[in-house]
């Protein structure tokens, strides 16, 4: 069986968002001087899952599943235990779910998920997990000294609804990820305060935002392509 190259079916503007993503992020770690190649390795998979979780491809969370395990890695390094357990304890598994469940519904047997529609059962479930989570989070923080204890708790409220979104197919999973990465472009300024070593991890947020954005609108465009009602 011949596998074919992924990045063949990016459009033009896919391809050119991915390259500058990637150049930003290298030149970045190139100025910072770091040598920490985990820092620069997570962040080349990073903005490359997402490239192809805004097509609604599998192979997208497949990539989120290595970056959440080396991002875990490095956020132990600098104390930031919410980093940590969310991505290894949370984003990771829930990335592995959500790439089932996306290999299971194809969208008419194309490599495109299918999308959709929350229903407000799951509207109102995601809500209380979220408050849930937040609040046993925050404690759980502060017992273990984490950096930056507000941001963080922030972080991973909303990561999870970013996932949990992302494992029921919904079009606005994408919109939730745009707010954690201005949280994390915050939380890893401060960290760079005090290293800029960790430079390359704003760039990497800074492009995450950047896809995501673009993510955001593929969705609701896929969403009404596919004729799904949208919340």
């Amino acid at each position: 069986m011949k596998l074919k190259n992924p990045f063949k079916d990016l459009t033009r503007f896919e391809f050119g968002l991915w390259l500058t993503s990637v150049i930003v992020i290298t030149v970045s770690f190139a100025l910072s001087k770091g040598d920490d190649v985990l820092t620069i390795f997570s962040s080349l998979i990073g903005v490359t899952a997402l490239i192809f979780v805004a097509k609604g491809y599998v192979l997208g969370q497949l990539l989120s599943v290595a970056f959440s395990v080396i991002y875990g890695i490095i956020s132990f390094h600098y104390r930031y235990y919410g980093e940590t357990i969310t991505y290894l304890g949370m984003t990771a598994p829930v990335a592995i779910l959500s790439a089932i469940s996306w290999w299971k519904n194809p969208y008419k047997g194309t490599k495109v998920v299918e999308v959709s529609k929350l229903t407000k059962k799951q509207i109102a479930l995601t809500a209380i997990l979220a408050v849930l989570v937040t609040i046993a989070f925050y404690f759980i923080l502060s017992a273990l000294g984490n950096e930056n204890l507000i941001i963080s708790t922030i972080s991973i409220a909303t990561s999870f609804v970013a996932c949990f979104l992302s494992f029921l197919r919904s079009p606005y999973f994408l919109m939730i990820y745009c707010l954690n990465d201005i949280v994390l472009i915050v939380l890893w300024i401060l960290a760079s305060i005090e290293d800029i070593g960790y430079l390359p991890m704003i760039m990497c947020f800074v492009m995450f935002f950047a896809n995501d954005l673009y993510g955001s609108y593929n969705w609701i465009k896929m969403s009404k392509t596919q004729g799904a009602d949208t919340v």
